[in-house]
Parts: C-alpha cells; structure tokens; sequence
C-alpha cells in the first residue's frame, strides 16, 4: 500500500494533524488554498490530483460464474451471418477479375504456343523442300546406282476417282 510522501506531509494537506504554532497554515487548509503573505516565494503551488493515490488490490474471480445471456446466441448468429453475406458479395465481384486474369495469363499461353508452332512449321517446310530438292535427289540416285525407268514400268492410272489403283490386263 501506498504512503504519503514526506514533502507532502511538510505542506500540509487537508485530513493532517499541523502543529499549533502554525495557525496560518492550519487556517489555509480549511479554506483550500494558503494565505498569499503566508505563502513561501519559492514554493510551488499545488499539482492538480495530487491528493489522489491508487492502491493495486489482488482479485480473486476463480469462483464467479458468468451469466448466460439470451441474446448473445443471436448477436453471435447475427454477425456470423452478415460476415457471409459479406463474404458472398466480395466473392460475386472478385471471382470474374480473377477470372479474366486467369483467361489473359492462358491466352498469352496460347500465343506462345502458337508462335513455337509456327516456327516448327516453318522449319519442317524448310527441311521439306531441302530434302526435295532435284539436285539432291539426282545425287542419290547417282551414288545408289538407280537409272530413270523404261516407258514400260510406269504404269499411269486414269481412273476419275481417288480410289485404289485397279488391276489392269496386261
């Protein structure tokens, strides 16, 4: 617990006991504040609420019980349900952003995958018509000893359709 500190005791506040050769202090206590010819030039005058002390007492809540309230349970029920529809709400209006990003981040995606696409074709068609080409194809059939067929061997199909070539006497 707490104490008056010695200073105090020597200005002396309302409830002290003063010595009886100090009438004028006694009187300015009952009245509140000391006489102005009484008053010390180089004491300060009184802090506001220093009278005032606090006390820290221990507080044994072990054996109390809270109360049930009727009308938590619906306060309770009553903000879980509008952080739902809050929730909702902010899930109608962020879905489809996240959605169009979603479709933006896929059809950069696909444009990449065009563009390899194109690259490959571009390349095939390249290599195509390397391998096609006469110069080269006289060249290999000049190393695997091939010669240009007689009339005799080809035989042309005339037929109006693209069906399977058609026994033909001989």
């Amino acid at each position: 617990m707490a104490t008056l500190p010695a200073f105090l005791r020597r200005n002396g506040l309302p409830g002290m006991n003063l010595p009886q050769s100090m009438p004028a202090a006694r009187s300015a206590v009952k009245n509140g504040a000391p006489a102005a010819r009484d008053r010390n030039k180089n004491q300060l005058r009184a802090l506001p609420q220093e009278n005032v002390f606090f006390y820290c007492k221990k507080i044994d809540n072990s054996r109390l019980v809270r109360e049930a309230d009727p009308r938590s349970a619906t306060t309770c029920w009553s903000a879980i349900g509008a952080a739902c529809v809050v929730m909702a709400l902010s899930t109608g209006v962020l879905v489809p952003q996240l959605m169009g990003t979603l479709a933006g981040y896929k059809l950069e995606a696909l444009r990449a995958e065009q563009r390899r696409l194109a690259d490959e074709r571009h390349n095939l068609e390249w290599k195509e018509a390397e391998l096609l080409n006469m110069n080269r194809l006289e060249k290999l059939a000049k190393e695997q000893n091939l010669t240009a067929p007689t009339p005799g061997q080809v035989v042309r199909l005339n037929g109006k359709d693209s069906s399977v070539a058609m026994n033909q006497p001989q």
